[in-house]
């Protein structure tokens, strides 16, 4: 239950939000640490055997340990890889709001120096000519 409360604050709890991302990371790890070495001795045993071969014990690494691997470890990181996504984004966001701010800032100081038009969004007097009326 703890996991779950963990897993659904968003923000709350930041640190034991990462410890519990950093225990999972380790986990993975290990599991994938694991599943590997049981397939390396899968392809000795292959190799070794009388009636086995040493490209039989290739393909058994290749298909039973390097592709599930890669395949499992591809998706799990698929929700750090969008996470590290929307950051980048927000950060960019945020990068243009400060660069706005900043430019509407020095337009604001150097206005009366800039020599260009009043731009506080009143009207002109006459922007179009009325229409004539030929006889």
């Amino acid at each position: 239950m703890r996991v779950l409360s963990i897993l659904h604050s968003h923000g709350t709890d930041n640190a034991a939000l990462s410890s519990y991302r950093l225990k999972l990371l380790v986990f993975i790890h290990l599991i994938v640490i694991g599943w590997l070495y049981v397939v390396v001795m899968m392809s000795v045993a292959e190799a070794t055997n009388t009636t086995g071969t040493v490209l039989g014990a290739i393909f058994t690494f290749l298909l039973y340990g390097l592709a599930p691997v890669a395949l499992v470890v591809y998706l799990m990181g698929a929700p750090g890889r969008r996470r590290a996504i929307k950051q980048r984004e927000a950060e960019a966001q945020e990068a243009a709001r400060r660069a706005a701010a900043q430019a509407s800032e020095a337009a604001a100081t150097t206005k009366e120096d800039s020599g260009l038009p009043d731009q506080r969004g009143e009207a002109s007097a006459d922007a179009v000519p009325p229409v004539r009326k030929e006889p």
